[in-house]
This record gives C-alpha cells, sequence and structure tokens, in this order.
C-alpha cells in the first residue's frame, strides 16, 4: 500500500486501522492486524475512550510476529480539560498500555467548543503537550474535531497541530476546504470514518448502489478523498474480511479516473432531479436560526434519504441528536417556530420551515410505548 507524508511524523499507510470494532477478545485484535498488515496498512488509530481497544491491541502488537515494514505507527488520544497531572498520568498509561516508550501522534479528542481550545492554548492543557514533547513521550501533536467549521480553523491556525482527524465524507464536503488548506501548509490530515458516518457505505441502499454504477458507493467514497489528497482515511475493521475491499485500492492514489468521474457526475446529478427545487445546496446563508435550529446539517440528511434513499442512516443520525453531548446537534427539527428569519437569506427560495417539517416527520423516530404506566 502506498503511503503519504503525515505532518512532521512518518509516513502513513493510505488507510488507517482503526481499532473501536475489533473487540470481543485480544486474539480477535490480532487477526485483524495481521491482516491488515497483509494488505500493506502500517498506521493504526486507538483511543483510551475506545473501551478495551488500546488494551486489546498493546497486548496484540506484543504476541504478534507480524509487523509492517519500517514498524507500526500509533495514534492515539487524551480528552481536553484534563489537569496537568491527569493528563501525565493518562499518556502514560497510554504508552504502558500499547508497551512503547514513544506514541508517534497524541490526538486532543474532540476540540469540539472553544473552551476545549483555550485548554489545549493555555494553562494544563498547554503544559501537559509542552511536557508531551520536552520528554519525549510524543513525537508530533493533533486533534480530532466534530466542531464548527470556524472553530476548525482557528485550531488549524494555532500553529499548536501538525496533524488533524476530520470528517470529510463523499455526501458531505463541507470540510473539505480545511482538510487542502490544512494539507497546503503541511498539516497531516485523516479522514475519520468515510464509510459508516458518511452514510453507512458498506451497506448502501439498493439506490446508492445504483446511482454509483458501476462503482462501488464505498470505493467511490475512499477513491473521491483519496483524489483529493487526504492523508489516511480510517477504516475500522470489526474482522479481517472488512480490510478485503482494499485490495484495489492499495495503489489508487492518484486523480479520479473516466469511470469514477462519470459516477461521481452521475450520483450528483440524480440527487439533484430527486429534490428538484427542494434540494439545500450547504451554503449556510440561512444562518444563525433564531431558535438555533442547524438547518443545513438537518437538510443535508433529507437530502441523503430523498436523494438517495439513505434512510436507515439519515434517521440514525437525526435520532442521535441531543443525546451525544458536544459531540453531535443538540437542536433538532422540531424546534423550528417557523418564523421564516431565515427565508430572505436563502439565495435558494427555499420553504426552509415546510422542509424542516418534512425532515423531522420523515426522520424522528416514534415514540416508544412504555411496557408499563
Amino acid at each position: 500500500m502506498k503511503r503519504r507524508s503525515f505532518g512532521q511524523g512518518r509516513p502513513v499507510s493510505l488507510f488507517t486501522l482503526g481499532t473501536m470494532r475489533a473487540l470481543s477478545s485480544v486474539e480477535h485484535m490480532a487477526r485483524v492486524l495481521e491482516a491488515a498488515v497483509d494488505i500493506g496498512i502500517n498506521h493504526l488509530e486507538t483511543a483510551p475512550a475506545y473501551g478495551p481497544a488500546e488494551q486489546f491491541l498493546g497486548e496484540a502488537l506484543r504476541s504478534s510476529s507480524k509487523i509492517p515494514q519500517g514498524n507500526w505507527v500509533i495514534t492515539s488520544k487524551l480528552l481536553p480539560g484534563l489537569t496537568f497531572e491527569e493528563g501525565q498520568r493518562q499518556l502514560n498509561s497510554i504508552l504502558q498500555r500499547l508497551g512503547v516508550k514513544t506514541l508517534d501522534n497524541l490526538a486532543i479528542h474532540g476540540i469540539n467548543l472553544p473552551e476545549h481550545l483555550d485548554w489545549v492554548l493555555q494553562g494544563d492543557g498547554a503544559h501537559l503537550l509542552d511536557w508531551a514533547l520536552a520528554s519525549g513521550r510524543v513525537t508530533q501533536l493533533g486533534f480530532s474535531s466534530h466542531g464548527s467549521f470556524a472553530l476548525i480553523k482557528s485550531a488549524l491556525d494555532c500553529k499548536r497541530f501538525s496533524f488533524c482527524s476530520l470528517h470529510l465524507h463523499l455526501l458531505d464536503p463541507q470540510r473539505l476546504p480545511l482538510a487542502r488548506w490544512a494539507l497546503n501548509h503541511g498539516i497531516g490530515v485523516m479522514a475519520i470514518s468515510p464509510a459508516d458516518k458518511g452514510g453507512r457505505l458498506q451497506a448502501p441502499s439498493a439506490t446508492m448502489r445504483s446511482d454509483c454504477y458501476p462503482v462501488e458507493p464505498l470505493a467511490l467514497a475512499y477513491r473521491y478523498l483519496l483524489a483529493q489528497g487526504v492523508s489516511t482515511l480510517t477504516l475500522g475493521a470489526a474482522a479481517p474480511n472488512d480490510l478485503s475491499i482494499l485490495k484495489n485500492l492499495a495503489q489508487c492514489d492518484g486523480p479520479l479516473n473516466e469511470q469514477e468521474t462519470k459516477a461521481l457526475r452521475r450520483l450528483e446529478r440524480l440527487r439533484k432531479e430527486r429534490l428538484g427545487n427542494e434540494f439545500c445546496k450547504q451554503c449556510r446563508g440561512c444562518l444563525p436560526c433564531p431558535n438555533h435550529v442547524p438547518i443545513p446539517d438537518l437538510l443535508r440528511l433529507r437530502n441523503l434519504a430523498v436523494g438517495h434513499d439513505l434512510v436507515g442512516y439519515s434517521q440514525e443520525r437525526y435520532n442521535l441528536i441531543g443525546k451525544a453531548g458536544h459531540w453531535w446537534e443538540s437542536v433538532n427539527a422540531s424546534a423550528c417556530k417557523g418564523c421564516g428569519d431565515c427565508l430572505p437569506r436563502c439565495p435558494h427560495q427555499l420553504d426552509i420551515p415546510q422542509l424542516l417539517a418534512d425532515t423531522h416527520a420523515r426522520l424522528a423516530a416514534a415514540p416508544r410505548r412504555r411496557l408499563w404506566g
């Protein structure tokens, strides 16, 4: 598998093995690791927040006889907001679990709010990151984020990080300008969950499969991001066979070919045709909403449900709203009061209140009937 530069650290394979799914046993993790070596992966992504993943990974690394050329590159994470002493303890525990003296890449796990970035830049967070580098425990620093465009840009601008992990997807490319800026400034970019969070494309709808024909949706999603120059894409394999799709993609890091370009254009054309004058183009001109409704993000889910019959994925994401803290949206379409404040700002004259009502009707889960009372 080809490798790309990744910030100031060692080059990484086009695909990164995410370790949050192979969790049944150490032996299970070891089998997935060996399959990753066979296919050419050299980069592992883990975190203390992934349950037993980090412990399983460390034990599997110690017992496995297979290693990639040049050894593994490992990324782990720390949550923001820790005290200096707690951060020291947690980083030492990461190194101990993984069985390494130096961690290649340490990411701040979820700079999702302004106070998370403040922690990085001053006080305990700043002291902790300085210590991690100066002590030789960490080679380079990065961050992941589910936050706003402006917050991610501020994190990239702060000159603290040499890599980032962002949600970049075929069906949601709004953060690609940030990725391009980062790459142009020597900052490595890892695409987080481009398959599952990108539309559950490992199990696409029949419509989505037909829309991308003759290219498989998952392959098109991966190739789209690689053609943009993204350093590496995560694949959270639950079993060795989950890596089989990479056999045909290990060397495919160039521009989209003619067949892929045609599939991408067909996908975009059919989405627009099905949505017609209800297609939200994600310009974000409707914001801010006085009731804090994240209008473009909700209408994007409607675009996918109507445009490609990705109903299961869209319902899953919609019904997570308000249940994931700062990791996802907190307000759904039912908060729209029909005030019309957004209407004159929409350059495409969408009836936004009506579309939000339709989004809620399509995607909201029916209340479950209680078994008592």
